[in-house]
């Protein structure tokens, strides 16, 4: 199964150095029966990208809480593509995010299929929906829009042989 795990660009730059992305239990983004069942008149190819930009905001939840803790992250959602095991996903029930899952596993570097990181021109968007997050998460609607501004740009797609590029 296609697995979309949200990540920053430092803890990407961990993965390569690790050679995996983990510890487990790793939180990820999928098509699930609840995203299917919900976006009922979507292809696979429509639900994949409804689960990758699922990854794409837990990703700029991540920066947020890197800022908030005081770490120089560069404001670029970034999230890793995955072939996983069927059995080793397990999705959950969450109406909010239907595509959310867990993996009870730590995801190899031969596992990764692709990188998905903003162009740099996204950077203002971006700056400006981790500044609003939270807020919008906890329903104000002009944080939603500022993070919906971020939304609106399409992650880059790299190949794993290019992540060194990614990184530098």
């Amino acid at each position: 199964m296609r697995v979309y795990l949200p990540c920053t660009l430092p803890s990407l730059a961990r993965v390569v150095s690790a050679g995996e992305v983990g510890p487990a239990p790793l939180t990820g983004y999928a098509v699930t029966p609840a995203l299917v069942e919900w976006y009922a008149s979507g292809d696979t190819e429509e639900l994949e990208y409804v689960a990758l930009t699922d990854a794409a905001k837990a990703s700029l939840r991540m920066l947020a809480a890197d800022r908030a803790d005081g770490v120089d992250v560069a404001a670029r959602r970034v999230v890793v593509a995955a072939e996983v095991p069927d059995d080793l996903v397990i999705a959950g029930l969450d109406i909010d995010e239907r595509s959310r899952v867990r993996i009870p596993a730590e995801v190899r570097m031969k596992q990764i299929a692709s990188v998905h990181v903003d162009d740099p021109q996204a950077v203002p968007d971006i700056e400006a929906a981790v500044a609003a997050v939270f807020s919008a998460d906890a329903g104000d609607d002009d944080a939603r829009f500022v993070v919906d501004g971020a939304e609106a740009h399409e992650l880059l797609w790299y190949a794993t042989q290019e992540i060194p590029d990614v990184l530098a």
